[in-house]
């Protein structure tokens, strides 16, 4: 550990990484190349902040870009939200943050079927916001058990300092399960599979068989170290462990798609991030041996915040494409 660092007092470190750990979660939230675009509709900000950074973040275009003939990716505020639009109604896993809700629902009318399933990922807002609406419209919401729990609490967002009432219990999953799920649609095979407690203890990843793409969830962020949510289950060795687990599901033609960040084709971006992961929990090692470990870890979710490559864009959770 460097002497700036071994010379700091104990508060002022924590104050650092605190600060730290803001600046970069509401950067990727709100990137740059999408902010511009959100300005002009996005002036009035409600008072209340978790409104307001409700607002910041569905002010964000939706991007949409085709995954396969019947699959698309719908990308924007709040992550990436994937589309299986066929004669048997549509399956959306994810829905954006809940200002983005006439986005997304004039998105979903362009594929002329009603929405008739949606998987949530995991339970974070950006994740969860539009179950009510889409239940309301007639969907069944598929989670795991534990996405359903942490949504009937109350959670404190410690690195932002931002307080979420529990979910109202329209947008709560109707259908729950414990190791994974199937689903049929569309000619297409679906298999859901929770992943040990990593970005979260609630995280599922989907895995389209047929078309051979995988939507990893906040488990894998391309280009950046995924943020870890301690406070409801989130682990570093347990990220480490789940990014092994989704390279034994993909294969050199899968397409990836992240939680957050443009799509990849390649099983090297997951590689990257387990070997990157993997160096940052050695460099976790030397902050035990100091007596540091607190500040980046306990209640307070850990973030780290260098890129995986020095060319990735320097947004994690928005934006669409193919590098």
């Amino acid at each position: 550990m460097s002497r700036s660092v071994t010379s700091r007092t104990r508060r002022e470190w924590l104050q650092m990484m605190a600060a730290m750990g803001a600046g970069v979660l509401v950067e990727g939230l709100i990137p740059r190349k999408l902010a511009r675009a959100a300005a002009g509709g996005a002036l009035q900000q409600p008072q209340d902040p978790v409104a307001a950074f409700r607002a910041r973040i569905g002010a964000i275009p939706i991007e949409s870009q085709p995954l396969a003939e019947n699959l698309t990716l719908l990308a924007g505020p709040g992550g990436n939200v994937v589309v299986l639009h066929g004669s048997d109604g549509l399956v959306v896993v994810d829905t954006f943050v809940a200002p983005a809700w006439p986005k997304l629902q004039e998105s979903l009318k362009g594929f002329g079927a009603p929405v008739k399933t949606v998987i949530n990922t995991h339970w974070h807002f950006d994740h969860t916001d539009n179950n009510a609406p889409l239940r309301a419209g007639g969907a069944t919401l598929v989670a795991h058990e534990n996405t359903k729990l942490r949504m009937t609490q109350p959670h404190h967002l410690a690195v932002l300092e931002l307080d979420f009432a529990p979910s109202p219990a329209a947008a709560l999953p109707q259908r729950v399960f414990k190791e994974g799920y199937k689903l049929e649609s569309n000619g297409e095979r679906l298999a859901v599979t929770h992943m040990p407690p990593a970005h979260t203890d609630t995280d599922v990843v989907v895995r389209f068989e047929k078309v051979n793409v995988l939507h990893t969830g906040d488990v894998f962020f391309n280009g950046f170290y995924p943020y870890i949510d301690g406070s409801t289950g989130g682990r570093v060795d347990g990220v480490i462990e789940a990014t092994g687990r989704l390279l034994s599901l993909a294969d050199a033609d899968t397409k990836i798609v992240p939680g957050h960040g443009p799509r990849r084709d390649r099983r090297q971006a997951l590689r990257r991030s387990r070997e990157r992961l993997g160096q940052g929990e050695a460099q976790r090692g030397h902050v035990r041996q100091s007596g540091l470990l607190d500040a980046l870890s306990g209640p307070r979710p850990l973030w780290l915040d260098q890129p995986l490559e020095p060319n990735e864009p320097p947004s994690p959770f928005s934006g669409s494409g193919n590098p």
